[in-house]
């Protein structure tokens, strides 16, 4: 069984690129480091480095190691985190999966509640949207699909759905139209606001391929609050979730898309182990803050204002 401080030891190395740096920067002798990574090698059986000069250069098992050892390493910090807080006598740690739009929107207030009944409670957030592999959250905040579905180990909460509307510069024609179609927006030029391989790109590119068009895009932006700086600055228009359009700057207006795209959001909650009230609890301040977000906009829709 390898050993995990051993193992903090070699990426240590590999990070500074020497044994000698990797001493200085552990506060340990060059001898130490060197004796650590010469057990490391008779316990995997691995030749991790090559004699340079005086120097060492790092063979294919070293890299391949090293790209294996995040997620373990993540895993037993947490692992640490844990009994740390043990030790402390801290209530416990709740790991919250989010996307971005959402942690603007939800997190802020659900945390600070949780916090106040839960003082001693430590809340670590993830931006799974980025890097969903390797985590595993106590509670994921997720884009509804069908890898969602089969997901082991965790049961699916639904939580709202998120239309997209349309961002328009002010002085666009289409900014004074109450409602526009998908195929209205067929000859515009289109700023993207997510990962081209992102599931809302896809969402969108799909939506408009039904209607027989491919969005013609102007601009390949990556985010939301890049691609409404566009719209702003009238380089072209975005289609995008509601709840990443909470902010807009004024010369930006939103406009609601007839059978727009959706999004379904859900909570992903894991199952098993011992059961945590701090899970339990921040998905009812999840669906509370949601139901009455969900309520708000269909009052709103109903009296012909903008949500």
């Amino acid at each position: 069984m390898l050993d995990p401080h051993r193992v903090s030891i070699f990426r240590s190395v590999m990070a500074s690129g020497s044994i000698q740096a990797a001493a200085d920067h552990l506060g340990m002798t060059s001898s130490a480091v060197s004796q650590h990574m010469a057990a490391l090698q008779k316990e995997t059986g691995l030749d991790l480095f090559d004699r340079v000069g005086r120097g060492i250069v790092p063979t294919a098992a070293a890299e391949a190691l090293l790209a294996r050892s995040d997620d373990a390493m993540n895993q037993w910090t947490r692992l640490d985190s844990f009994v740390e807080d043990l030790r402390e006598g801290r209530s416990g740690r709740l790991v919250l999966g989010y996307f971005a739009s959402a942690g603007a929107a939800w997190l802020p207030l659900a945390v600070k509640l949780l916090s106040d009944e839960m003082p001693d409670l430590v809340v670590e957030l993830v931006l799974t949207e980025i890097n969903p592999r390797g985590t595993h959250p106590d509670i994921d905040i997720t884009m509804d699909s069908t890898e969602n579905a089969r997901r082991p180990g965790y049961r699916k909460v639904p939580l709202t759905d998120d239309p997209f509307v349309v961002a328009v510069h002010r002085d666009d024609p289409l900014a004074r139209r109450e409602s526009v179609h998908l195929t209205d927006l067929r000859a515009e030029r289109w700023v993207t606001n997510d990962h081209l391989s992102g599931p809302g790109h896809k969402m969108v590119v799909a939506a408009c391929a039904a209607r027989g068009f491919t969005p013609r895009y102007a601009v390949q932006a990556q985010d939301h609050y890049s691609a409404i700086a566009f719209v702003a600055a009238g380089v072209g228009i975005s289609l995008l979730p509601r709840l990443a359009a909470r902010w807009i700057p004024e010369q930006v207006v939103l406009v609601p898309v007839v059978d727009p795209p959706v999004r379904h959001l859900v909570a992903m909650v894991r199952e098993g182990g011992p059961r945590n009230k701090a899970v339990d609890r921040v998905l009812e301040l999840l669906l509370e803050l949601t139901t009455r977000a969900s309520r708000r906009r269909r009052t709103l829709s109903a009296q012909g204002l903008d949500a």
